[in-house]
């Protein structure tokens, strides 16, 4: 099984997030507060980091999708995913013109774990409904509350199946 991982409010968030719920982040995004375009300083939501490991110890390939584009930006996000000692797994990214739809199809998962996108218009927003508009029937997605991690989400990745919602 392949699984690709939203990075941005979905398994990582602003420092200035920590100690507030995930409503409180949103709202800080929401008014562009201090330290949210401050991809170096991000930090784990939850215990998305021993999540992800015990997927990948259970024979998981782990890849993760920022929503950064320039090399800097998605240079310090891959820095916060090894600081923070998240699994190895390749960190895409849009290139040019491309749709993060686009990425998905290019990297083919089986499963694509997101965020609700509640600070950036709720679930129309999500990849899962660009993929819809564009057909796409070959993957599985779980979104979870954004900024509220995947912590909740199975330990034994052969339960995962309950929470998918299908494409």
């Amino acid at each position: 099984m392949r699984i690709l991982v939203f990075t941005e409010g979905t398994i990582l968030m602003h420092a200035a997030g920590y100690g507030l719920t995930p409503e409180e982040r949103v709202k800080q995004v929401q008014a562009g507060s201090h330290g949210i375009y401050d991809y170096g300083s991000y930090i784990p939501i939850g215990d998305s980091v021993i999540k992800l490991t015990n997927w990948q110890s259970q024979g998981v390939e782990i890849s993760y999708l920022t929503s950064r584009k320039t090399d800097n930006e998605v240079q310090s996000v891959q820095k916060v995913l090894t600081q923070h000692g998240f699994p190895k797994g390749e960190l895409y990214k849009r290139t040019g013109d491309e749709t993060y739809a686009d990425v998905v199809k290019r990297v083919a998962p089986n499963v694509l774990i997101e965020d609700d996108c509640e600070s950036i218009g709720g679930l129309a927003e999500t990849i899962g409904s660009q993929l819809k508009k564009y057909g796409y029937n070959d993957l599985t997605i779980i979104i979870v509350p954004e900024f509220g991690g995947i912590s909740d989400l199975p330990e034994d990745v052969k339960t995962l199946p309950q929470y998918l919602e299908s494409v």
